[in-house]
């Protein structure tokens, strides 16, 4: 994953206003995941791997993998729209292939297709160790809308 689109930092100002997204994120907080990565057309965000979020077996449970790779998805989409914007997911498919384990999950949102609406996202999960090995644990395809901040 040493491609130009992970390396690439978004504007200071774009990384603030999704900073200040994500920090309002009850879930992400509940989590205590944390922004990894911000860049244009692509966010990573990592939680910590700890009892909170696992299943019976001690693997991350499939909805909190899940939940952070939506959310990778819409701040990903935040990082191109205009400011008086905010981002509601209309649908997403993701599919587990191999249990969620590591020191943390690592989740990816990166847009493919973006527009007033919809916009389509790629999302992917990894299981990171503490040597830096990874393993895809989660992919899939979202789709977002965009709305105006000031909609109710």
């Amino acid at each position: 994953m040493a491609d130009r689109t992970q390396q690439e930092q978004a504007s200071p100002a774009v990384q603030k206003r999704v900073r200040d997204n994500f920090d309002r994120q009850g879930l992400m907080i509940r989590l205590g995941a944390r922004l990894a990565h911000v860049g244009p057309r692509r966010v990573h965000i990592a939680p910590p791997v700890c009892p909170e979020v696992s299943q019976q077996r001690d693997y991350v449970h499939a909805g909190a993998t899940s939940a952070i790779a939506d959310s990778a998805g819409g701040c990903a989409v935040l990082t191109l729209f205009p400011e008086d914007s905010e981002v509601l997911s209309a649908e997403y498919r993701i599919n587990l292939p191999a249990p969620a384990v590591g020191d943390h999950i690592e989740a990816v949102g990166t847009v493919l297709r973006s527009g007033r609406t919809p916009t389509v996202c790629q999302v992917e999960a990894y299981g990171v160790q503490g040597d830096g090995e990874r393993r895809r644990v989660a992919n899939g395809q979202q789709t977002l809308m965009r709305v105006s901040r000031s909609a109710e």
